[in-house]
């Protein structure tokens, strides 16, 4: 993407966007959850050792079911890893994410083949380590791009297979964002989303939701009753998993979470 663009893409962030995703620190907590070691990211024998790597789990997890393909793209796709997974099983893959500091930081990943991240220890306590991609990822079929999910450009094309992981409940209109697979996944190809539908209003307007609301008759309306309503012409559900993750903010605070992750085709 043209530094035009990116230009543009920079101008429409909110204060939330300035403040918290082009922040340092969160680029460091990020890039550990990418790239980290177990031993880096859960030092204790008795944590929850399969939340670990979850970036690279949105993607082996379907792998069966998707094989290889020859384009692929990564919404929100932070600061890359799952990006660089993709390279495994796609012959040219695209991460975009809004961050233009997520962003830098997986171009740089991509020209050197390492990361290094600064890991909160303590209050001003952190350490620094160095950790690499496994050789074996072609990071030449890799690129970056800081945008707007849901206002991608209309020249990017079409894809094999698209995953958004961590994005439809942190987007303003994620409506937008389910509308626009039908033209960026060519018939037959997939769409992976996951994500833990953490919905809050800084990141979503209530009016926007998709899900996690009663409705008129008083029933819960879940996030997944609003994908299915908005895929289901177009794709054809495949399978549905819950994938837990772990992030952690310093050596004695982690995030738990769990992601539902669902695998879609695209009808022919």
């Amino acid at each position: 993407m043209n530094r035009g663009r990116e230009t543009e893409y920079g101008r429409r962030k909110t204060g939330r966007w300035q403040s918290l995703y082009e922040s340092d620190p969160l680029a460091d907590q990020y890039l550990l959850f990418h790239y980290g070691t177990a031993e880096d990211q859960l030092p204790y024998s008795f944590g929850p050792v399969n939340a670990l790597f979850y970036p690279i789990r949105c993607i082996t997890e379907f792998g069966a079911e998707i094989g290889t393909v020859e384009r692929a793209l990564d919404l929100g796709c932070a600061v890359g890893r799952s990006t660089f997974e993709l390279a495994r099983i796609a012959r040219t893959v695209i991460g975009i994410d809004l961050s233009q500091r997520f962003i830098a930081a997986a171009r740089q990943i991509k020209q050197t083949g390492r990361v290094v991240i600064r890991r909160i220890e303590e209050g001003e306590i952190s350490t620094a380590i160095q950790r690499e991609l496994p050789k074996e990822i072609d990071r030449a079929r890799c690129s970056f791009e800081v945008g707007d999910a849901t206002a991608l450009p209309d020249d990017l094309g079409v894809f094999d297979l698209v995953l958004a992981a961590n994005l439809i409940d942190r987007v303003g209109s994620p409506k937008k964002l389910l509308e626009a697979f039908p033209r960026l996944i060519r018939s037959g190809g997939h769409l992976i989303l996951s994500s833990p539908y953490t919905w809050l209003e800084e990141f979503t307007p209530k009016a926007e939701w998709i899900g996690g609301k009663i409705d008129r008759s008083g029933r819960p309306f879940q996030t997944i009753d609003g994908i299915r309503s908005a895929l289901e012409s177009g794709f054809s559900p495949r399978r549905s998993v819950d994938l837990p993750f772990l992030i952690r903010e310093h050596a004695r605070k982690f995030q738990w979470g769990v992601a539902q992750a669902t695998l879609w085709r695209r009808k022919d």
